[in-house]
């Protein structure tokens, strides 16, 4: 067996910024040839990521990526909160997410069937000795883009617009809302027919259930059940919420933000790693 030099371990650990003990083995494993060891290293990353298969990944961040009109969403897991904050893992989640917006894929199957992330996974894995999984991801294409990620990177939203101007403090500020508030609505067309119908039933029940209301005329009892529908929609309808920073946004609801800056919601995805 040929003898490994330092300066080949270096360079080995260069090209693949792997630890330079691992670097020594795949080199004296491969007889020195710096090529074959690229590949033994390889290869034992995907012995890594098989060997942790079955562990739970209840762990993990999000990563958004926004390049013109295009905009990509993931959340990437992992099993332990130290390694959802490490660089090296972030690294990854940006870099799935820049190949999401590269290649457009169809599902998670689609996206892990792609060499590039496929080699960007196993590279990780065998660092960081994790199993690691891409959970979901969303992409989307025309319009405005903005976004807000949570200082703990494990809640995002990327929220769409139509629109002629970016303004990306804006739509951070909403970004932020929908994390901290998470409307069940985005718009009020979302609501279900019939789950308008049910809180009008409510409503009605409850007006007519008050002995105050008795005496009252059908006109006053419709504008009653008109303002609780109202509050109720200003409650679950994120257009028709105040926005959350009232001393930025004082008396402004989220629609009415957009509005006054050119721009119209189309939507938003909202992202928190453990929830679905």
């Amino acid at each position: 067996m040929s003898q490994i030099s330092a300066a080949a371990v270096n360079e080995l650990r260069k090209r693949t910024d792997l630890p330079l003990m691992e670097c020594k083995k795949a080199l004296t494993e491969t007889n020195g040839d710096m090529e074959k060891a690229i590949d033994w290293l390889r290869s034992q990353f995907g012995k890594a990521m098989t060997k942790r298969a079955g562990n739970e990944t209840a762990e993990g961040r999000v990563a958004v990526v926004i390049d013109g009109d295009k905009a990509a969403i993931v959340e990437l897991r992992c099993e332990s909160a130290p390694t959802a904050k490490n660089e090296l893992f972030g690294k990854l989640a940006d870099d799935v997410a820049k190949l999401v917006l590269e290649h457009a894929p169809a599902d998670v199957e689609a996206l892990t069937a792609i060499p590039a992330v496929t080699n960007r996974l196993e590279e990780t894995v065998g660092l960081i000795r994790e199993k690691m999984v891409i959970h979901r991801f969303v992409r989307l294409a025309g319009g405005v883009f903005g976004y807000y990620l949570h200082h703990d990177l494990m809640g995002a939203a990327l929220v769409q617009c139509s629109g002629t101007a970016a303004n990306d403090e804006l739509l951070r500020d909403i970004g932020a809302h929908v994390v901290a508030l998470n409307p069940p609505y985005y718009q009020a067309g979302e609501i279900p027919a019939a789950a308008l119908e049910k809180e009008r039933a409510f409503i009605a029940e409850q007006i007519k259930a008050d002995p105050k209301n008795a005496s009252k005329p059908a006109n006053i009892l419709d504008k009653m059940n008109e303002g609780k529908l109202k509050a109720w929609m200003a409650e679950t309808v994120l257009l028709e919420q105040p926005m959350a920073n009232a001393a930025k946004y004082p008396n402004t609801s989220v629609g009415e933000a957009l509005k006054k800056a050119g721009l119209a919601l189309t939507t938003v995805v909202r992202y928190k790693v453990g929830a679905q």
